[in-house]
């Protein structure tokens, strides 16, 4: 646990810190990700999962879109991890300034963050393509087939960043401008082999640069501190330490 009593030091001597995460994030809370040896990526489907899960097929497609969509992608019952509430304390004691998420499964809001820039949007929001009427998680995962507008009859579409859609401009913006800003930056649970997401990094130019994964990254080479374990491990450590 060297590298991560390095990592307690490091955080412990900062106020402004920004958390870059990924799916080994919510991995440990059930929800599946996409590219590991289990993951959605490596199951069969009539169509690969980044075909159904583009604006083309959610167009051209919409009730087979649904089907994998409320099947893999609606999760209600999973529950925030250690990672999740200790990022939370963080942003309590006034030294996390922001969670930047590639994931869109609300875990960090409900462990208590509250500034959380969702890179790929929520599924926890869903606005007709019509008229705009917004729609909760319960109306999409309870519908049936194609969901519609109860106002005009329009076709439901979740807020979230499918393939051939551009990322939300002000979130980009909001992300850059505090990995830019932070004087540390954590890298977490994700392999950086998502574009552009994973090209934000560049932007850092504070003192340290963490990265805390179970395989190694592309970043490697240029963190100050690489930590190869479960996010939530470290994390779940951490905890223990900063309540001792």
């Amino acid at each position: 646990m060297e590298t991560v009593e390095k990592l307690r030091e490091i955080i412990a001597h900062t106020e402004n810190l920004v958390f870059f995460g990924g799916a080994g994030v919510s991995t440990e809370s059930g929800i599946p990700d996409f590219r590991s040896v289990d993951g959605l990526y490596h199951q069969q489907w009539d169509y690969p999962p980044e075909t159904i899960l583009s604006h083309t097929f959610f167009q051209r497609n919409p009730e087979e879109f649904y089907r994998f969509y409320r099947a893999k992608m609606l999760c209600d019952t999973a529950k925030p991890n250690a990672a999740h509430k200790y990022l939370a304390h963080l942003e309590k004691e006034g030294k996390l300034k922001a969670v930047i998420t590639q994931n869109i499964d609300n875990l960090h809001q409900m462990a208590g963050s509250r500034k959380v820039l969702e890179l790929h949007g929520s599924v926890y929001r869903n606005h007709c393509t019509k008229c705009g009427a917004f729609y909760d998680f319960s109306y999409v995962k309870q519908s049936s087939g194609m969901p519609r507008c109860e106002t005009c009859g329009g076709m439901i579409k979740p807020d979230v960043v499918l393939y051939e859609e551009a990322l939300d401009q002000k979130v980009l913006s909001e992300a850059v401008h505090a990995i830019s800003e932070a004087d540390v930056l954590i890298i977490g649970g994700t392999s950086l082999s998502v574009y552009p997401a994973a090209s934000l990094i560049d932007d850092f130019r504070g003192r340290y640069l963490v990265v805390i994964n179970k395989d190694r990254t592309p970043r490697d080479r240029i963190a100050d501190l690489v930590i190869n374990a479960p996010i939530g491990e470290v994390c779940r450590y951490l905890e223990e330490k900063r309540t001792e």
